[in-house]
């Protein structure tokens, strides 16, 4: 029998009105995958800092965020707490989040969030 997982994006804002995390025009905000199927999650900002962090979160329903990584946008520096099957890579314009293989236990809301830091 093959279960199919849902994973939702949703993309937070940023602290500062001139910067900004822009829903992607190619992603699915409702992603199917079947099990140990990978998946990537995409989110786009725009910013005119230079210490920009992208973060990504999770939320299983009934429960708090998540934290799972971070990655410096522009610097390259990043830290990952999760599972070694989360990777995430970013440009000056966008971050993708992937999971190397599903899991039913993957099902939860992503969260996409963008930090500046002090210039």
């Amino acid at each position: 029998m093959k279960r199919n997982l849902l994973i939702i994006l949703i993309i937070t804002s940023g602290v500062l009105c001139a910067d900004q995390i822009i829903p992607s025009v190619d992603q699915e905000t409702d992603v199917f995958k079947k099990w140990g199927e990978p998946v990537t999650l995409k989110c786009s900002y725009d910013s005119t800092s230079e210490y920009v962090f992208l973060n990504w979160y999770r939320q299983y329903p009934n429960r708090a965020l998540q934290y799972l990584l971070y990655r410096g946008a522009r610097s390259g520096t990043g830290s990952n707490t999760a599972e070694r099957r989360f990777q995430s890579t970013a440009t000056r314009s966008s971050t993708e989040l992937t999971l190397s293989q599903v899991r039913l236990s993957d099902t939860a809301l992503y969260y996409c969030a963008l930090g500046v830091g002090a210039q």
